[in-house]
């Protein structure tokens, strides 16, 4: 919870990157990782990769791993 606090208070200080970012919770990976639908390019299976990397992590208990790979799943995404 402490985590997504933090990058929280890190995306408000960039209001262009915080319009497209949502917060780091297990129910925003769990919903990212069901919503990828068909991965049909290189950027879509990078992404697809870090989400499935973050609920790896995040079904082992590391929060900060999953949200590590879910940030960057998400950067990849808002370019």
């Amino acid at each position: 919870m402490l985590l997504s606090l933090v990058l929280l208070a890190a995306l408000a200080a960039s209001p262009a990157s915080a319009a497209k970012m949502q917060p780091c919770t297990g129910e925003a990976i769990g919903k990212s990782v069901t919503a990828m639908g068909t991965v049909d390019s290189p950027g879509k299976q990078a992404m697809a990769k870090e989400m499935a990397a973050a609920n790896t992590e995040m079904s082992k208990g590391n929060m900060r791993g999953a949200c590590q790979h879910y940030m960057k799943a998400q950067k990849m995404g808002a370019k």
